[in-house]
């Protein structure tokens, strides 16, 4: 039978941009992930798409392993070099989805460069229509990430799509079914909003999720505010941070989300580096046992590695 469980899978994301994704596929194969997200930062470098996806799939091999998205990030909406290159790194990831098993193309909508929200959605609306035809075309979904990359409501260099009042401004701009959100709690918690109302209102539109958290230092927030020396935030790895992954998943699911959580690391003022995999494996485990165990054992109506009092 199929393992009621996985229907939300719990992965990482894997760098692409520098070639090598199917090789640490490979090395990553056995750890405990059951899904990764192959993805691009600015450019696909000329890559053979349809070539790579063939290889990171051959790195699965038979294992219960699933490539659900890929990412492509940077910012397609402005006329640089890059930002024609994401641009069509897009158009080319949208094309090659099928290739690596995904249904999803996940990253920024761009932004107009220092401009206010408002002012990038006719840009908005030119690409992302566009795009979204080619997707639909494909099978695939778009969603879009809701991280500020620093960026605000007056001013940003990257995304418009951080906050839930830009959402709705740009679906109504483009109301196509196949464009969604990339969440993830951490960018609602850096902006010291709570996260799980986002979910039960936005939920039919997440199509991704990644995995990463955030601490909110209170103390610091207190003493030095939101904008002075001290930071008032740290992204975390899942399970270092404040999030109730329990009850994310739990909405996620009660949403009718199907697909992966995939770990966004690198950001953790700990688990970084060196110890940049002893924090991943530590969040796999987590969300596991947020998500309710790591497998079901068939035959027996339990559930192994996840709350004691499942099994």
């Amino acid at each position: 039978m199929t393992d009621p469980l996985r229907s939300i899978r719990i992965g990482t994301m894997i760098q692409a941009t520098a070639g090598g994704a199917a090789a640490r596929i490979a090395e990553l194969a056995d750890a405990g992930f059951e899904s990764f997200e192959p993805f691009f930062w600015q450019t696909t470098n000329g890559r053979d798409l349809a070539e790579l996806g063939k290889r990171c799939r051959d790195a699965i091999g038979d294992r219960d392993v699933a490539i659900t998205t890929l990412g492509m990030f940077g910012n397609p909406l402005e006329g640089e070099d890059l930002d024609r290159a994401t641009l069509q790194g897009w158009r080319d990831c949208i094309a090659a989805a099928r290739h690596f098993g995904a249904t999803c193309v996940a990253g920024f909508t761009g932004r107009l460069r220092g401009r206010p929200i408002p002012e990038s959605l006719p840009r908005f609306k030119e690409v992302w229509g566009e795009l979204a035809r080619r997707a639909a075309d494909e099978g695939v979904r778009i969603a879009f990430e809701n991280c500020a990359m620093d960026g605000t409501w007056a001013a940003g260099d990257w995304n418009i799509a951080h906050n839930p009042d830009s959402w709705e401004l740009m679906f109504d701009a483009l109301p196509h079914d196949n464009l969604g959100l990339e969440w993830e709690p951490c960018h609602q918690l850096v902006a010291l909003m709570d996260p799980l109302p986002q979910v039960r209102r936005w939920g039919s539109r997440i199509f991704h999720v990644h995995g990463k958290d955030a601490t909110v230092r209170w103390d610091v927030i207190r003493e030095h505010g939101v904008f002075g020396r001290e930071p008032f935030a740290w992204m975390r790895t899942p399970g270092f941070g404040d999030s109730d992954w329990t009850r994310i998943i739990t909405e996620l699911r009660l949403a009718g989300y199907q697909g992966s959580i995939d770990i966004e690391g690198w950001h953790d003022p700990v688990y970084r580096d060196a110890l940049e995999m002893t924090g991943q494996m530590a969040a796999l485990a987590h969300l596991k046992r947020a998500r309710g165990g790591d497998r079901f054992v068939p035959g027996t109506g339990r559930y192994e590695g996840g709350d004691p009092s499942l099994a």
